[in-house]
């Protein structure tokens, strides 16, 4: 990957390093001023504004999907969190 270049994608490329450490392969993509990292088929992180945010769940009374969030200072813990997510 080339050198990261905004704050949101070094965050993303952090995330992804993580989660290569786990054996979890990811692309960053970076644009718009959020960067985006992509896991799988239906697994994305937003990286903007030292937050982590994926989709975890969905609510079926309210019709509308359930977000979890991480600070982006810890890309560690986040990743395993998304792993949790992936598996």
């Amino acid at each position: 990957m080339n050198a990261p270049s905004s704050r949101s994608e070094t965050e993303a490329a952090a995330l992804a390093d993580a989660l290569a450490a786990q054996g979890i392969p990811a692309d960053v993509h970076d644009g718009y001023g959020l960067a985006l990292v992509s896991v799988w088929a239906g697994l994305v992180v937003w990286c903007h504004g030292g937050r982590y945010w994926w989709r975890s769940a969905w609510d079926a009374r309210r019709q509308r999907v359930i977000y979890a969030w991480h600070p982006s200072s810890d890309p560690a813990q986040a990743a395993y969190r998304v792993a949790l997510r992936y598996a």
